[in-house]
């Protein structure tokens, strides 16, 4: 019943395939991971959608389809914004109009429904209110006897144990922590598009998901794909110079020809789309750097450009300076706006100042952007659960010495539906996107082993980016192992070594190596072991192998084979320094070296296969010891 009604509201909306794919989301996680609980256990999944991609539509079917299972109490969290706790409460209010839904306020309302429809409560992830609404829900004794279902948007920031290495637990999470154990069972789901931090989560913290669904984008979604694919690059991607942002901040005569271009393309576009498409908003996003000082210079900066612009139109050569960039666009835009009428369209929205030019950052008052013509400065506050329509340029320059992929890919607003593909620009540097190819590499490496049934998931970043933040990690169950470095076991055992002869027999040792499919090397090191727990991570190591061959697949690796080695045990890594220079020889391959040794000289007479394994250079594997 819940899940047909919230159906046909999507359907209302005109958006048939969202309505389609939302329910197959929520039949399916029940199917295959809920239908089996058994109402006396804490429960932990990860709803895993690409960033703007509709989890909110997913949730809500996902709701909807447990309320027709019977499930009575339903708690939605969204961050620690005002606003967007008002705009989820608001959509649930439409949404969700057979369900009591109350806000953080309706205490009365939840008290006074006693259980007669299903209860949806939509909090912040704030300390104070999450142990108000533990103290309200224990009063009421509603919890006692009926399982409560978490919904926690954005799960990873916030909700997560920020004091983990200090063995204690922050006010948010021992909060959400003590809700979820005030029935005898709860499910608690996460949602998100960046995982990393959830997936790093030890068992023993509990915040680790037990089952993790990924649903695909729709048809007309526009992200990493399209966006940060590598080969070739996107036609949206203008890069800009690495030195550009430096300059802007330093100089104040400085004329940034990125910074102008894009300003000049987000006109033309609105142009473009106001006229023969009839739109009313249009969004430029200016993403600078995280200080806040960088956001009023360059809000400044865009203001002294528009004023420029006047003046070019005042002495009449407006029109043929920003002839080169309508050119550059024409070449791949079909029907593009004629440029006279464009530029008439521009001249009138600069002499009666329809621009708005707004800072948007901890210090200034949210507001949403869905009408008029808008430029956005701003830093963090420009992530998660902000959403920008019709955005048509984004100017991206900022860059960190240690960045944290799920912070840069929430930065990703250019992400969505409503995107034009042919009109969108992103000026970027070359560094940062190069970061956002990474990212993305990674990302369809996590959803290939996702969609693959893979139990654990994996990741691996470039040295220079780290998966998560380091304080929701802990760091005494955390594993780093590092590319370009050679792995070997101390203690080495064989767990056949007839297998390992058979397999390895058309391998000749006078070859100096092969090139080999990764599955012979899976299938290799799953023989080989060593005699102490620590000394050797056969399954880390077949796992990081599945993962990066997740992002290639069919990609090959090295494998160099050697036999008859009559070497000391215990004298390191055992390669010889021909065989150590042709493993370094490969900087983006996986390098598997197998030695036989005689069994003389510490082998206590035994022929053992001893295995030394390189990954990729300037790559680092991520994994949690449970």
């Amino acid at each position: 019943m819940y899940l047909d009604e919230y159906k046909k509201i999507i359907n209302a909306s005109g958006n048939a395939a969202l309505a389609e794919a939302a329910e197959k989301t929520a039949k399916n996680i029940w199917d295959k991971h809920l239908k089996n609980f058994t109402y006396n256990e804490h429960l932990a999944g990860l709803l895993f959608g690409n960033v703007q991609s509709g989890k909110t539509s997913h949730m809500f079917s996902i709701l909807s389809n447990m309320a027709d299972e019977g499930f009575k109490i339903f708690i939605l969290l969204t961050t620690d914004n005002v606003y967007l706790q008002s705009q989820t409460y608001e959509r649930a209010l439409h949404d969700l109009s057979s369900f009591n839904i109350c806000h953080e306020d309706d205490y009365i309302k939840f008290l006074n429904n006693k259980m007669s429809k299903p209860s949806v409560i939509v909090l912040k992830k704030n300390g104070r209110i999450l142990r108000r609404w533990l103290l309200n829900l224990t009063s009421t004794g509603y919890c006692n006897g009926n399982p409560i279902v978490i919904l926690d948007d954005e799960g990873d920031a916030a909700s997560l144990n920020t004091l983990v290495n200090s063995n204690k637990k922050s006010a948010i999470n021992k909060n959400l922590e003590a809700i979820s154990r005030l029935s005898t069972a709860s499910i608690y789901l996460q949602v998100t598009g960046t995982p990393q931090a959830l997936l790093l989560q030890t068992q023993l913290s509990g915040w680790q998901p037990s089952f993790i669904y990924y649903f695909e984008p729709g048809e007309k979604y526009l992200g990493g794909n399209f966006f940060f694919s590598d080969n070739p690059m996107s036609n949206s991607i203008i890069l800009t110079d690495e030195q550009e942002f430096t300059d802007l901040m330093q100089d104040d005569e400085f004329a940034s020809n990125g910074l102008l271009e894009a300003l000049f393309s987000f006109l033309l576009t609105t142009a473009h789309t106001f006229i023969l498409n009839s739109k009313t908003v249009s969004n430029f996003v200016i993403h600078p750097s995280h200080k806040k000082d960088s956001h009023k210079t360059i809000a400044e900066k865009v203001g002294k450009y528009l004023n420029n612009m006047l003046l070019e139109i005042d002495d009449g050569i407006f029109e043929s300076t920003y002839l080169d960039i309508y050119s550059k666009f024409s070449e791949t835009i079909p029907h593009l706006v004629d440029y006279k009428s464009a530029i008439d369209f521009i001249e009138n929205i600069l002499k009666y100042s329809l621009i708005s030019v707004k800072i948007m950052n901890s210090e200034s008052e949210f507001t949403t952007f869905d009408d008029g013509i808008n430029i956005v400065v701003g830093g963090n506050s420009l992530g998660r659960g902000i959403t920008f329509p019709q955005l048509n340029t984004v100017y991206y320059s900022r860059a960190s010495k240690n960045p944290q992929a799920d912070t840069v890919w929430q930065h990703a607003r250019m992400f969505g539906y409503d995107r034009n593909r042919d009109l969108i620009k992103i000026f970027m540097p070359k560094t940062l996107y190069k970061l956002f190819v990474s990212i993305n590499n990674v990302n369809n490496a996590l959803i290939n082993q996702i969609q693959q049934g893979k139990n654990t998931i994996k990741m691996f970043y470039p040295s220079n980016l780290k998966p998560t933040r380091k304080q929701v990690i802990d760091i005494n169950n955390f594993i780093c192992i590092a590319g370009g470095t050679n792995y070997f076991p101390f203690y080495p055992s064989n767990i056949s070594i007839e297998e390992l002869d058979e397999i390895l027999s058309n391998f000749d040792e006078n070859v100096p190596y092969y090139s080999v499919d990764t599955r012979t090397i899976k299938n290799v090191l799953q023989l080989v072991g060593s005699d102490l727990a620590d000394d050797w991570c056969t399954d880390k190591y077949v796992d990081f192998l599945s993962a990066l061959s997740a992002t290639e697949p069919g990609k090959q690796a090295i494998l160099i084979v050697r036999r008859n080695r009559n070497i000391s045990k215990g004298t390191g890594t055992l390669l010889s320094p021909t065989d150590r220079s042709i493993g370094a020889g490969f900087d983006s391959e996986i390098v598997l070296t197998m030695y036989k040794v005689t069994g003389e000289r510490g082998w206590d007479g035994k022929q053992i296969w001893i295995p030394n394994i390189k990954f990729p250079q300037n790559f680092i594997f991520y994994d949690i010891e449970n």
